[in-house]
């Protein structure tokens, strides 16, 4: 049995063991029609969510966003984020057949592509962990371009070939991949990477509300948060658009709404001052969405310090 990435044997032989057992339970989920098995892993997650030590987290960040709620209203939006995580846990192991299905996907406000079809210029596409975050690139595909994206990667490397693998209709383009303990080199690296990579030309997604402790501090719900400055920063330096992009779920099935709006790029005499601007921009955009639906939104994340 070929060791392909050259591991010690029995570390080889555990991440072996982790991906039969992934794709295994992958096989599982894939026997049942998908939104039946959504229904499943969801009643488990609203089950096991609140158990989770992540949910104290959940319930402090919604009490700092939405201070007017009470206690009851917040426990019950973090229940239901949990119900919509395990639904794309599901969905994200049939990302095949949600992009085959033309019924589960509709855009809102599709007027754009149509616009820069075939001409759009290197953009940055910019989404949040709201309904199925992996599917907020896909609007950009119908206007006809190959989009690239950035990814944690994860430790098992046949895992993480797995999952790379599987989201190639998603990111036609490649995925530039940086790591969950990144160094400060990896992590220019890669910001190297993808500077490069929109500079000339490229079309680039990823998700952009995580806590970023080299982050800009710009208002979230009132409140300073330390957000990534990356799309600002590759925007303003290299004259890209900036699109901003969430996927609603409708309903409890994975049937989705994708809106997707094009921000405006200031450039003034002042680069840092712009970059803030632009980064501070994209977080009021996030806010509003979320107020709109703030059940989809994965508030068990790290938002402010």
């Amino acid at each position: 049995m070929a060791n392909r990435y050259n591991l010690p044997f029995m570390l080889d032989l555990r991440y072996r063991l982790e991906y039969a057992g992934l794709r295994f339970l992958i096989g599982i989920v894939r026997a049942f029609p998908l939104d039946m098995a959504g229904n499943i892993s969801a009643f488990f997650w609203r089950v096991l969510g609140k158990r989770n030590r992540r949910h104290e987290r959940a319930l402090a960040n919604l009490e700092r966003a939405f201070p007017e709620k009470s206690a009851e209203e917040r426990e019950r939006i973090a229940i239901a984020a949990w119900d919509n995580l395990g639904r794309v846990m599901v969905e994200t192991m049939n990302i095949d057949r949600i992009l085959k299905d033309p019924g589960r996907l509709h855009v809102t406000n599709g007027h754009w592509i149509g616009r820069y079809k075939g001409k759009m210029g290197p953009a940055l596409i910019v989404t949040m962990h709201m309904g199925n975050w992996e599917l907020g690139m896909w609007p950009v595909m119908l206007a006809g371009v190959k989009p690239a994206g950035v990814y944690r990667s994860v430790k098992n490397p046949y895992v993480d070939q797995y999952l790379r693998a599987q989201r190639q209709a998603l990111y036609p383009g490649g995925l530039f991949g940086r790591g969950r303990t990144a160094g400060e080199d990896e992590t220019r690296k890669t910001a190297r990477l993808i500077m490069d990579y929109v500079r000339q030309g490229g079309r680039l997604g990823f998700i952009s509300d995580l806590y970023d402790r080299n982050g800009i501090e710009v208002p979230f719900f009132g409140h300073l948060a330390k957000s990534m400055p990356i799309a600002a920063m590759i925007a303003r330096r290299v004259g890209a658009r900036i699109w901003i992009g969430r996927c609603v779920r409708v309903g409890n099935r994975a049937v989705f709404d994708v809106n997707v709006n094009e921000l405006r790029i200031p450039r003034t005499g002042n680069q840092a001052e712009d970059i803030r601007s632009i980064t501070a921009a994209i977080q009021r955009y996030f806010e509003v969405w979320i107020r709109e639906n703030p059940e989809q939104f994965m508030w068990s994340n790290r938002r402010w310090s």
